[in-house]
């Protein structure tokens, strides 16, 4: 996942709430560190991502391949 794959996972999930979650939500996944914090510390999008949806009970559909875009139709 990339950074914004990340990004664009988050916003989807959580709308306007998004920026709280990233900043405010502490993830007991990534070293008790908000998804900023591990994101700057090199915390793999991916990984933080995954530790966000655990701490907020997003369920398992949504969580895999969330974040890229539609293939483009030729």
């Amino acid at each position: 996942m990339r950074r914004s794959e990340f990004d664009r996972a988050v916003a989807d999930e959580f709308g306007a709430r998004g920026g709280a979650v990233t900043t405010d939500l502490v993830l007991s996944g990534v070293g008790d560190r908000t998804a900023v914090e591990a994101l700057a510390a090199g915390v793999p999008p991916r990984e933080v991502w995954l530790a966000i949806c655990v701490e907020t009970d997003v369920p398992e559909e949504r969580r895999y391949g969330v974040g890229r875009l539609e293939p483009r139709r030729g």
